[in-house]
């Protein structure tokens, strides 16, 4: 019996170090509200590299209507990816004026690059088929983002 309950404290103590090792996923970025073809998304904002290099890593479940917005620092092509994300993600990359230029759907823990086909100023995570789920595809509109002079 002691044997038994020495052996079940190892597995117990070896799984809370284990998941102590596991980064966190960032859940305190600021927030906005977005407006896509009349349909709401509640977004964090990564708007330094640091935020934009974790992005939705370690995040293991996103309510419906909720994503990240990445906020670059400039218009160019931007490119993303999937490592240590284990949510399957649709990323829309938008132009300075507000417009979807592409949809990329994204695997989870891919370290496939997914690039804008033109420069962008911001790109938008969210769960996979949300976009579509919602009649969202290129050329739409994107309220409510940080505007630039």
């Amino acid at each position: 019996m002691r044997r038994r309950f020495r052996t079940a404290a190892a597995v117990w103590a070896a799984g809370l170090s284990a998941a102590a090792a596991e980064p966190l996923p960032q859940l305190d970025l600021p927030r906005t509200t977005l407006t896509l073809n009349g349909q709401a998304a509640e977004v964090q904002m990564a708007a330094d590299e640091t935020s934009q290099q974790i992005g939705l890593m370690y995040r293991r479940r996103m309510p419906a209507n909720e994503g990240m917005l990445f906020v670059f620092d400039q218009t160019a092509v931007q490119c993303l990816w999937m490592r240590h994300t284990p949510l399957p993600l649709t990323a829309a990359f938008i132009r300075e004026d507000g417009r979807i230029a592409s949809l990329h759907d994204m695997v989870p823990y891919s370290t496939r690059i997914h690039c804008s086909p033109e420069p962008v100023r911001y790109a938008l995570e969210m769960n996979r088929g949300w976009f579509a789920g919602h009649g969202i595809g290129v050329g739409h509109l994107v309220r409510g983002l940080p505007v630039f002079r």
